[in-house]
This record gives C-alpha cells, structure tokens and sequence, in this order.
C-alpha cells in the first residue's frame, strides 16, 4: 500500500480526548513537534518552527494513551500521515495533518516512565494449575539413551574418557 508513515517525536499539546464508540474506542490529542538548531553566532540551541498534528489512536491504543498521557508529555507517535484541506464558504481554504497512530509512547530520553500492561488476566488464577518449570539442566555425559524427540542426526553418542 501507499501510506506515509512517520515517527513523530514531540510534547502532548492537549489532553487526550476519549470517546467510547459502538466501533470501538477513540481518542485523540494534539502533538506540538518543535525542531532545534545550533545557532553558531549565539552558541546555544534554538527553538525553530513549531508543527501541530492531530492524532487519533483506536481500540487499546485509545484506552492506553487516555490514562497514561498529561499535557507537556514527551512522546514519540509513529503512524500513517494524512494531510487533509477544508474549505468553507467565504473563508479561506486550511490544511491540517493529522497521525492515525499505530504506536504511542513516552521519549524517555528526556525522563523515566514506568510500564504496566492493561487489559491482561492474572496469570495465576484461584484454583489453576501451576505450569510445571522447563527442565534447563544437560543431559548426563554418560547417557547412551537420546531423548525421544531427538532427530536422529542431532542424538549424542557416549564419549570414552581415558
């Protein structure tokens, strides 16, 4: 398919606005994305251009970015750009960009963040049997017997020690 995808680090512009609809959840928030140069003639960093997107995240995605997103949140949002024109009557024509986001998360370059996964059962329910430990200890030096689920090309055979 032809979609642009791109990777859009920023800071939350407004708060995630969430909504429950009958095709699933949405939400969507505003990413100020602002570029930074090197001005050689003042020797320090300076803000340049400021870009705004709009963008709309869906099902979990939705759920996840309303209750762990705040105002001023550094963020990297990878997804499809779209790039729409409105025109109304009497008014002059805008252009505005939007991100249908695929992936939200904090920039933790520029601070801590702590995961927590949602939406996951307990993994020991009341009354379920316990998952038995994988055996990682080796097989014996000695052992002539291969394992049963050995292919015969990959069994062992004894090795004399002298």
């Amino acid at each position: 398919m032809n979609e642009t995808m791109v990777c859009a680090v920023g800071n939350v512009a407004t708060q995630p606005v969430y909504r429950d609809l009958a095709a699933g959840a949405s939400a969507r928030f505003r990413l100020a994305v602002t570029s930074r140069y090197w001005d050689r003639e003042k020797g320090t960093w300076t803000d340049g251009h400021t870009n705004f997107f709009t963008v709309w995240a869906n099902r979990q995605l939705a759920t996840n970015a309303a209750a762990s997103l705040n105002v001023g949140d550094p963020v990297m949002v990878q997804g499809r750009l779209r790039v729409r024109t409105e025109s109304r009557e009497g008014q002059q024509s805008r252009m505005s960009a939007d991100i249908d986001a695929v992936a939200i998360g904090h920039d933790i370059s520029r601070g801590t963040s702590a995961f927590r996964r949602s939406g996951r059962p307990e993994p020991m329910a009341v009354g379920a049997p316990a998952r038995p430990e994988p055996e990682w200890e080796t097989a014996a030096a000695d052992a002539t017997e291969p394992e049963p689920d050995t292919p015969k090309s990959r069994r062992r055979e004894p090795v004399a020690v002298t």
